[in-house]
């Protein structure tokens, strides 16, 4: 607490008063093809920009296409050179995310980094498109399923390039604070017992036990993908549009800023000291202890094959 509160660097040189400028500087990424999930505002947006700044190709996949676009045209005005594509994508929907996965492919660009960005948090009890709880099915299903579309790509990206592959998944320190047991496979939709914080704990703690596996997973074929999960930070977003008390009270002692909150994402995609690092969960730019829910095994393999069935129900 006192490293996050008073951004004293840990052993990586960088703290939580790093920002994405900074954790990227002198990082020449003009080869890279990234994506990245909810580009369009806050910290998905700063990381679009920055990754942009360093001559990468970022392609921003966003469900308001008309607020992508002007995202697009900031990055622009600051930096003409910029390579940004937009594409639509509803990770509310497997069908949306099947249309966003083949249009991507269509481009016939390679991938380099995937930065499953997107969330919802603390929103009321609603079903996704495909009729399962929204908070797992945005946060979480969506980033699986889009994970598994564009694997192969990644695959052949590292093979014809020879280029490390990396798979950054956002998650929060929330996820320590799921409902108990973690995950409610048997009772996901359950809407009497639905509580909105440990319902977003749990989809936060989907994405770390997601990452963990996957990354297992490309280890054993000894692919050269590594894939890790990150927590930006308490910032102040429009993410807390469902808790206006909540965001109040941390304005109090607003830890991070935007460019501050985007800096892990960045570091973990892009610095060369996260080379062969994998499976791993970073907070303020260093590796950080999850909890014992996300380093469970069985827990990650079970949510696997969860994740697959609901995929192939809907």
């Amino acid at each position: 607490m006192l490293r996050l509160v008073t951004g004293i660097p840990g052993p990586t040189g960088f703290g939580s008063r790093s920002t994405a400028e900074k954790v990227t500087q002198g990082i020449d990424a003009s080869d890279l093809t990234v994506i990245i999930t909810g580009g369009s505002s806050g910290i998905g947006l700063e990381t679009a920009r920055v990754l942009a700044l360093r001559n990468a190709r970022v392609v921003i996949g966003a469900r308001n296409v008309e607020a992508a676009n002007d995202a697009k045209r900031q990055i622009m005005e600051s930096n003409g050179g910029a390579r940004v594509d937009v594409l639509r994508l509803d990770l509310n929907s497997l069908k949306s995310i099947k249309a966003f996965a083949d249009e991507f492919l269509a481009l016939d660009l390679p991938l380099h980094i995937l930065i499953n960005n997107a969330g919802i948090m603390f929103c009321p009890f609603a079903l996704s498109e495909d009729g399962i709880e929204t908070q797992f099915a945005t946060n979480h299903l969506g980033h699986f399923y889009l994970t598994n579309l564009l694997l192969e790509k990644m695959k052949d990206t590292v093979r014809n390039s020879g280029v490390e592959g990396r798979i950054v998944n956002l998650s929060s320190v929330a996820h320590v604070h799921p409902y108990k047991g973690g995950i409610r496979f048997e009772k996901l939709n359950d809407k009497k017992k639905y509580d909105e914080n440990k319902a977003y704990g749990q989809s936060k703690l989907a994405n770390i036990l997601h990452a963990n596996e996957l990354s297992r997973r490309l280890k054993e074929e000894g692919v050269n993908i590594n894939v890790n999960s990150v927590h930006p930070g308490l910032i102040m977003t429009n993410l807390f549009k469902y808790k206006a008390w909540f965001s109040e009270l941390i304005s109090l002692c607003l830890w991070k800023n935007v460019p501050q909150g985007a800096a892990t994402t960045c570091y973990v995609a892009l610095h060369p000291q996260m080379k062969g690092v994998t499976g791993k969960y970073f907070a303020d730019c260093n590796e950080s202890k999850p909890s014992k829910l996300a380093r469970d095994e069985k827990l990650s393999k079970k949510l696997w094959d969860f994740s697959n069935k609901l995929i192939i129900a809907a």
